[in-house]
């Protein structure tokens, strides 16, 4: 889930483009606190990956209205077992084409989630959950739907990639998120972002680390080495690329952590 540019529009026309943590380029609303025109944003890195897969992993794809026409059919047939969509991010942007990929996902057999992209200087952790809760992120365990996923990763609309929080107030606002989509939806959001940032924004917090899952961003590790964070033993979920066919290619880390992440 990493991003890499901002094509921006006025506010007024609340529809500026950048690349998420969890997608490739990706609409997005601007809010008045954020850029609406400034440099690109790198990826953190833009490694290119072999045409073969890890082994013994479980596939999916994560994906954005960057993605707008998706051959859900031929998703399924590269061997991907599940799909997360972004439905959200602060408190003003709706993906335009959320409804049309996590129905498409499921139409096809693929188990599917959706990410609420966070900016934690525009509005607080419980406000941005609950928008994320009303406009799509509120899939109850039912067998083939995911566990929510907070994306947060470094700021790409402005210099300081941590927001301008402090460890403490970063993790206070991660906090505060989790805690509302826990409490309105019984179960633990995934926690989606890179390993270097976690360390320089919440201080290598371990708060979360005995209830949340972690998916990590790391184009350039292999599958039987995947750096995480050290609060966490191991990733549940890993994005192995950017680059994907269809949105950016990630692994469930063995068959019965997914059957884990489907109940939870």
């Amino acid at each position: 889930m990493r991003k890499t540019a901002l094509v921006s529009l006025t506010v007024a026309a609340a529809t500026s483009l950048a690349l998420t943590g969890c997608s490739s380029p990706t609409p997005r609303a601007a809010d008045a606190s954020q850029s609406t025109a400034g440099p690109a944003v790198q990826p953190q890195d833009s490694t290119v990956r072999p045409a073969s897969r890890p082994k013994g992993l479980i596939p999916g794809v994560d994906v954005s209205a960057y993605q707008k026409k998706i051959n859900w059919s031929s998703v399924k047939a590269r061997g991907n077992r599940f799909a997360y969509v972004k439905a959200t991010e602060g408190v003003r942007y709706v993906s335009s084409t959320f409804a049309a990929q996590y129905a498409g996902a499921r139409t096809v057999g693929l188990a599917h989630g959706a990410y609420h992209f966070a900016t934690p200087n525009t509005a607080s952790g419980k406000r941005q959950a609950d928008y994320f809760l009303a406009h799509g992120g509120a899939g109850k365990a039912d067998g083939h739907t995911l566990p929510g996923v907070l994306d947060i990763e470094k700021n790409p609309y402005g210099k300081d990639k941590c927001y301008g929080l402090s460890h403490a107030k970063m993790v206070a606002w991660i906090s505060a998120f989790l805690k509302e989509y826990h409490a309105r939806t019984g179960r633990r959001a995934v926690i989606n972002t890179f390993k270097d940032w976690w360390i320089d924004c919440t201080g290598n917090a371990k708060a979360f680390s005995a209830t949340d899952r972690l998916w990590v961003n790391d184009h350039k590790a292999t599958a039987r080495k995947v750096p995480v964070p050290s609060a966490w033993s191991s990733y549940t979920i890993w994005q192995w690329t950017e680059k994907g066919v269809y949105g950016d290619e990630d692994y469930v880390k063995s068959a019965t952590v997914y059957r884990k992440l489907l109940a939870g």
